[in-house]
């Protein structure tokens, strides 16, 4: 921005974000400092002679004039510590440096929670992040995403040790999963896999925002996993890469267990042109528990191949404006060579033995993801814009029956969705006065067609056409010294489209089938966010805040249970939740600790009940969950450090008369502790354990004949060490073992105990090791 009041000498300020966690105005030749330890700092407020003359740009950088040889220039940036210096311009042969010290070390840069890069000091809300490095060391101890997140991300349920993520919720609700910000959940008609929708060899960092929040719109009611694909480096050279192979096996039961891994990375710059190639296998062998017998094949990932490929290319259109390109595609799928031995809930597990499942492979099909995106900075004025528009088809099998409760005769099903969908995100700076802020507003377009039919022809669920835009606005403001004021609102217009449709039949012929006479389901909705952050001081960074989701969660299983022949009679009102919550971080000399509580309403949510069949249908009703969780670390020397967490929920459902019962273990997960102890004696050592508990819960009784409806069974306490160590032998090459389940424990896993049916009574997989070598060019 440059302002010519007078003849005067013209000067240049840049900035930047030093990952150490100095944030700094660099004297730097160059026009931008981008790559990956020194990131442009945009929107620095720059006073000059106590005027306010406006921010800087996208690239760090604000040109001043001044006809005085003494400028008294003013720097601050939300969540750092302000700074004022004279300078003497005749002085100055290059752009100026200020440095903005920050004792909090906020390093850590959210994309997700604001649809803009912003300071996770600055938020009012909880967040986890895990980033490359903590990424790369627990996949050496498991390659399963959804393994790997529920380790680590206090208030997500842990792991459920298979192909699906059914049970794993965040919060007590269900989580709206992207990629880049492209939807990957279903949840028209959940399926139930899109946590395990990626490799987590191209992923860069993994943003989890807790809560209802409307910011991405339909599906967040438990909160949002964003996986950030790895960025193209713009200090590249023409090309670099990495090369990982990796070996498992159970060191105790060893037969069959073998499996491996190879990843391929390339990446590059030339001029303008910047691109990331990634490609990997993976195949787990033959899982045993730990006395040694196969787990039970059901959803299993015994014997499953999965596949990723990965491609991003960037082009500078010029200085402000860039392009991207990203495609993604992921295929998992279970290749069995055991089939299920059924056991006896609470009695025997539920094994696998030699043969053959006479259906299709369960698992993802495929799930391609493409997004084209532009971003243009100084569009006018100060304000930038991102839009984007993106492409998502998904297809994934669910076992085969021989008999369902659901449908006549044996059968398979798959869900089938695919999403077209624009976004486009405006920011615009400002300052009234002494306060200063920035709008992010915008726009959101989907097309959403999800069904679900069987392999043999007949249509479970019809076709769910969805049309949904969303207009909305947030905003930022800094309402006094730290404190920073965050609210927004979102509007939401979906309409739903059913053609007409006939509910399967239960019995021969059509019995039991209900024709229903299709239509337009209309939701419409205006939710709300608002929240407070107070960050001055280290040890004490509290926050307050408000926030609601919209969901059309689960209509598939409404219309597929219909019981009326017009679809306007059918009860599919959206779930609106409102998210409360209070809690701070806090740093202490070494010590970091964050704790927050939260209490979440819906009027109307979908609670799965059971009936003494086993036959599920979708509750609708009045529902409160609340929770707490704290986290901890410290650095007590260089070489030892030491964390971990903690997460409690429960809740209950408000029924017809009045009387209120406990959430299913399909929604409510036990308590959850977690703790890691890390040791480095040198810079290339690094050893590491980390341990995972899992409490009880045991909210419901028994029936007559001491058994329990699904999803209602009680859960003992789980206890689980693993162990990995990293030892790099020169800039290019490194090695790593993990140790997975480090003492063999013997246990049933929490999803097979509240579950409470005999298929899956599973138990939990046994010591796993591998072994892992990595080589970067």
């Amino acid at each position: 921005m440059t302002r010519n009041r007078k003849p005067c000498l013209k000067r240049l300020i840049t900035t930047a974000m030093v990952a150490a966690g100095t944030l700094a105005f660099g004297q730097q030749v160059q026009r931008s400092v981008i790559d990956t330890k020194r990131n442009a700092l945009e929107h620095a407020n720059i006073w000059i002679n106590d005027v306010h003359e406006g921010v800087t740009d996208s690239r760090g950088q604000f040109y001043f004039s001044s006809s005085t040889s003494v400028c008294k220039i003013r720097v601050s940036h939300t969540g750092l510590l302000e700074l004022t210096r004279e300078v003497s311009l005749d002085t100055v042969n290059a752009p100026l440096q200020v440095i903005l010290q920050d004792p909090r070390n906020l390093e850590e840069v959210v994309v997700t929670a604001g649809r803009k890069p912003e300071s996770i000091s600055t938020i009012p809300s909880s967040i986890s992040i895990l980033t490359t490095k903590e990424i790369e060391a627990q996949s050496q101890i498991s390659t399963n995403i959804a393994s790997v997140l529920g380790n680590t991300v206090p208030g997500l349920g842990v792991s459920v040790g298979k192909g699906t993520n059914s049970g794993q919720t965040l919060r007590g609700r269900a989580v709206l999963v992207l990629i880049d910000g492209i939807p990957q959940s279903t949840p028209l008609m959940n399926g139930s896999r899109d946590i395990r929708s990626i490799d987590p060899s191209v992923i860069e960092r993994v943003e989890v925002i807790k809560g209802a929040t409307s910011i991405y719109g339909n599906g967040s009611a438990g909160g949002i996993i964003n996986y950030i694909t790895k960025k193209n480096d713009h200090n590249a050279p023409l090309m670099g890469g990495s090369t990982t192979i990796r070996g498992t096996v159970n060191p105790f039961h060893s037969r069959e267990t073998e499996g491996y891994r190879l990843s391929q990375t390339l990446y590059g710059r030339t001029n303008k042109f910047s691109y990331t190639a990634s490609g990997a296998v993976d195949y787990t062998g033959l899982q045993r528990d730990g006395d040694g017998l196969p787990l039970g094949q059901t959803d299993g990932l015994s014997n499953n191949n999965q596949y990723n490929a990965f491609l991003k290319l960037g082009y500078d259109l010029n200085e402000d404006a860039s392009l991207s390109l990203v495609y993604n595609f992921f295929n998992s799928l279970q290749r069995a060579r055991y089939i299920s031995q059924t056991g006896k809930y609470l009695e025997t597990p539920t094994i696998g033995v030699r043969g053959k499942d006479p259906g299709a492979n369960t698992g993802t099909r495929y799930n391609h993801n493409a997004m084209l995106t532009y971003a243009q900075h100084a569009l006018f004025g100060q304000t930038s814009l991102h839009a984007s528009i993106f492409y998502n088809t998904f297809r994934s099998m669910n076992r085969y029956v021989e008999k369902a409760n659901s449908w006549y005769g044996p059968g398979q099903s798959q869900i089938n969705s695919s999403k077209i969908g624009f976004r486009t995100d405006f920011n615009t700076p400002f300052h009234v006065g002494a306060i200063t802020g920035e709008a992010t507003y915008g726009l959101d377009l989907l097309n959403d067609v999800t069904y679900q039919d069987l392999t043999d022809g007949r249509v479970f669920v019809p076709k769910m056409d969805m049309f949904n835009y969303a207009p909305f606005v947030q905003l930022t403001v800094n309402l006094l010294e730290s404190l920073i004021f965050k609210g927004g609102i979102r509007y939401e217009d979906a309409t739903v489209k059913i053609k007409n449709f006939s509910t399967l039949p239960t019995g021969p012929g059509t019995e039991g089938s209900v024709a229903v006479e299709g239509g337009t389901i209309p939701y419409k909705g205006t939710t709300f966010n608002a929240g407070l952050r107070y960050n001055k001081y280290a040890y004490l960074n509290p926050f307050v805040s408000f926030s609601q989701g919209f969901t059309i969660n689960e209509l598939g299983r409404i219309v597929r249970t219909a019981n009326d022949s017009d679809l306007k009679n059918i009860q599919t009102d959206p779930i609106v939740t409102n998210n409360y919550e209070v809690g701070f971080s806090s740093r202490i000399s070494v010590v970091n600790l964050s704790a927050a509580y939260f209490i979440s309403t819906s009027k109307l949510g979908v609670n799965l009940r059971a009936d003494e069949r086993g036959y599920f249908f979708p509750e609708r009703s009045p529902e409160r969950i609340q929770g707490y969780e704290i986290a901890l670390d410290a650095r007590l020397s260089a070489e030892w450090n030491l964390g971990g967490t903690y997460s409690y929920v429960d809740g209950k459902a408000t029924q017809d008369d009045d009387t209120k019962v406990y959430l299913a273990g399909s929604r409510i997960m036990p308590p959850k502790a977690t703790a890691y102890l890390q040791f480095m004696p040198t810079s290339t050592f690094d050893f590491q354990l980390s341990w995972v508990h899992t409490g009880s819960r045991n909210r419901f009784e028994p029936n007559d004949k001491g058994g329990y409806l699904a999803n209602e069974g009680p859960v003992k306490p789980i206890d689980l060490l693993n162990f990995n160590a990293g030892f790099k032998i020169n800039r290019q090459w490194s090695l790593g073992v993990a140790v997975a389940n480090l003492l063999n424990t013997d246990y049933f896993t929490a999803y097979s105990q509240f579950d409470a049916r005999d298929v899956n009574y599973v138990k939990g997989e046994g010591a796993n090791m591998s072994l892992n070598i990595n080589y970067k060019f």
